[in-house]
Parts: C-alpha cells; sequence; structure tokens
C-alpha cells in the first residue's frame, strides 16, 4: 500500500526546482515506488569541496531535499512539513560521477515524520546516510 496522499509526478517535481538550489546543484528526481522517492545529483564543480571530494553539504542538501519533499507528499491537503533536524554520517569520498538519494519513511506520524536518507554511488557504495525530522504543521488562515 502505497503511503502517497498526493500524486507524485516526476516531472512536476523536477520543474518545481527552477531557481532554487536543487536546480543549482543538478538535483533530479528520479524515481518513486510506494514507499520510497529517489534523485541524484552530479559530483562536479557545483558539489565540490576545496579538496575535489563531495561536500558533505552538498550530500545534505539532497538528504534534506528527498526527505521534505517526500514528507510532504505523505501529508493530507491543508498540511505541510518543515525540517526539524537532520543529521548525516558521511561514509566514504566521493570525487567524480553521480551520486543517488533514496528516502524511505521510519515514522509518519500526525504531528512528526523520521525519513531515512541512504546516498550511494554508481557502484552502490554507502556514500553517505542521514535522517531528517519532519514537524506537520497546518495551513494557517490568511
Amino acid at each position: 500500500m502505497a503511503i502517497w496522499h498526493k500524486k507524485i509526478d516526476i516531472d512536476e517535481l523536477n520543474a518545481s526546482s527552477k531557481n532554487t538550489l536543487v536546480e543549482h546543484l543538478g538535483i533530479r528526481y528520479t524515481e518513486f515506488d510506494d514507499n520510497s522517492l529517489s534523485a541524484t545529483m552530479p559530483v562536479d564543480a557545483r558539489t565540490h569541496q576545496p579538496f575535489g571530494m563531495l561536500h558533505g553539504g552538498a550530500s545534505v542538501v539532497l538528504a534534506e531535499t528527498l526527505g521534505s519533499v517526500a514528507a510532504n507528499m505523505c501529508v493530507d491537503e491543508g498540511l505541510y512539513c518543515v525540517g526539524l533536524d537532520i543529521n548525516a554520517n558521511h561514509i566514504r569520498p566521493m570525487r567524480t560521477g553521480t551520486v543517488t538519494g533514496k528516502t524511505t519513511p521510519l515514522h509518519t506520524g500526525m504531528t512528526t515524520q523520521v525519513w531515512q536518507i541512504e546516498l550511494k554511488d554508481e557502484r552502490g557504495r554507502l556514500i553517505c546516510t542521514s535522517r531528517i525530522t519532519m514537524a506537520v504543521l497546518g495551513k494557517k488562515a490568511d
């Protein structure tokens, strides 16, 4: 049974990134299934730290993007999610190529959600593991 409360359209998700940090870093949503959302990010000059390796902050941007979007797709109309906390463990360096992130829920409650995000290289090796906690809020009337 799918966890999504809203229709997911990969093309629409990618279009929503226009003129944002997500677009600037080259993050592209690639696929989803009943329980996960995935995206890729290039490892190049945009995402490098000064020593030529994938910047940990860029990894966290990919992780937070996936967790945040997924969380917001799991709530009913009239609700939205914002980040409360994120952590990341950087496992191995990456200098070139494409990193792929996949997020899955650990908890989707009425007031909080917790998402696990794993970033892997093209060989399937773990680059970074992250967890984000989201607050579920109601939209205020104007």
